[in-house]
């Protein structure tokens, strides 16, 4: 679903959204476009993709939904790679005190899908088609580290491996298909 079809709570959000998109479309696909395909990650890139950052958290926050309730904050983002983070609060604790295993599922499958939007058409879409999840320790308290790597992308799915820490320790590492629909034809 493109932008165009695409349902907003309101016109805010929309401008948001498509601020964020013509960010993307106007500096950093040209970037990408003219870099050689083995220096697509190049520091340079890098950067462009990063100043968009403020805009795509603008948009989360106005769409609100799951993303917005946990408040990620996407910290670095690259060619087939993305940093993001959840801070630890007491509402997505469990009554045993420590972090509820879906938060960091939810926090896994924004991941898996966001970490390709630079690297895919203007226009297509990301839907996770399956992922496993190993959680490797228990979180009370701090922030999460999610960093996703994109490890295979064709024309129609790609492979994502996340890491997950807490704390400078491994808690969750998970891996997951996600489809790439492509955009509809104007």
């Amino acid at each position: 679903m493109g932008l165009a079809e695409r349902e907003y709570r309101d016109e805010e959000t929309r401008a948001l959204f498509e601020r964020a998109a013509e960010l993307a479309e106007t500096e950093l696909r040209p970037a990408a476009d003219a870099a050689e395909p083995n220096t697509r990650a190049a520091a340079g890139l890098t950067s462009l993709v990063n100043r968009t950052i403020p805009a795509v958290h603008q948009a989360i926050a106005a769409a609100g939904g799951l993303a917005a309730f946990l408040a990620i904050e996407h910290i670095q983002v690259g060619p087939g790679s993305l940093l993001a983070r959840v801070a630890v609060r007491d509402e997505l604790l469990t009554p045993f005190r420590n972090l509820h295993g879906g938060v960091l599922a939810a926090l896994c499958d924004h991941v898996l899908g966001t970490v390709l939007y630079p690297v895919i058409p203007r226009g297509a879409w990301a839907a996770t088609t399956e992922f496993k999840i190993n959680y490797l320790a228990a979180v009370t308290t701090g922030v999460l580290d999610a960093r996703a790597r994109i490890i295979s992308l064709t024309k129609r799915t790609a492979v994502v491996r996340i890491d997950v820490e807490n704390e400078d320790r491994l808690v969750c590492a998970a891996q997951g298909t996600v489809l790439v629909v492509a955009p509809k034809p104007a």
